[in-house]
């Protein structure tokens, strides 16, 4: 169970294409669950993601577009230190005031590895715009959105239970205009290890890095706290 405050104070006001770039929300309230199914012969780990977004300029907030994917995960492609799957994933429609009112389908991928103290992996998320293309804009040629690639890199400092990592650092793909986004950050955590599961808690700091062609918001100063509780499978029986 993860629960998570990003605050975003100000974003990029540059130009694009003559226009001043539009400024993103605010800030978000986080709630996101992972819950694994074991199966004889694979897992199936699902995870749902719910964030309340504020746009305090405009004095908007609501719902954002929930997301749902299922990774599936072969035994065969679990080798001990890390593992790899794919799956379905799913968005809901969010508050038009702050999020698109349109359901998305697609799929979503991810791999893992430890290697001494280290854990680093990729996942990457593609949907498609359930929406009718004869109401697409002009300038749109695909239904496609924003492929997302979220690489992560954590250093352990011993058996401290303090790390290291690059944040939660979504980058994305723009298919129909060829842009790509890019942001950075730090984040700097410390994991408990209880008698019955574990609490991770830290701190990350994240800024746009390649954002020059991108459209949309680049976020210029972000903050966020987590604080995550993990419990093992089969502890509430």
């Amino acid at each position: 169970f993860q629960f998570a405050y990003q605050f975003r104070p100000d974003h990029f006001p540059d130009l694009v294409e003559g226009q001043p770039r539009r400024p993103g929300l605010d800030n978000y309230l986080q709630l996101r669950i992972v819950a694994p199914i074991p199966l004889e012969g694979l897992t199936i780990l699902p995870r749902l993601t719910l964030r309340h977004y504020e746009d305090v300029s405009n004095g908007k907030s609501g719902l954002g577009n929930t997301e749902l994917f299922a990774l599936i995960i072969p035994k065969w492609s679990d080798w001990g230190t890390g593992r790899a799957g794919i799956g379905p994933l799913v968005t809901l429609p969010g508050n038009q005031d702050v999020a698109k009112d349109e359901w998305g389908y697609g799929l979503s991928a991810a791999v893992v590895n430890s290697s001494g103290r280290f854990f680093y992996g990729l996942l990457f998320t593609q949907s498609w715009r359930a929406v009718d293309p004869n109401k697409l804009q002009p300038d749109v040629t695909t239904d496609a959105n924003p492929l997302g690639i979220a690489p992560f890199l954590n250093y352990r400092f011993g058996d401290s239970g303090y790390y290291v990592g690059n944040g939660d650092m979504v980058a994305l793909y723009d298919w129909n205009t060829s842009a790509f986004y890019l942001p950075i950050g730090l984040r700097f955590g410390k994991v408990w290890v209880l008698e019955k599961g574990s609490i991770n808690a830290y701190a990350e700091y994240q800024t746009s890095a390649i954002y020059k062609d991108w459209s949309g918001p680049a976020v210029k100063n972000s903050f966020r706290l987590n604080f995550t509780y993990t419990m093992p499978v089969g502890s509430g029986k």
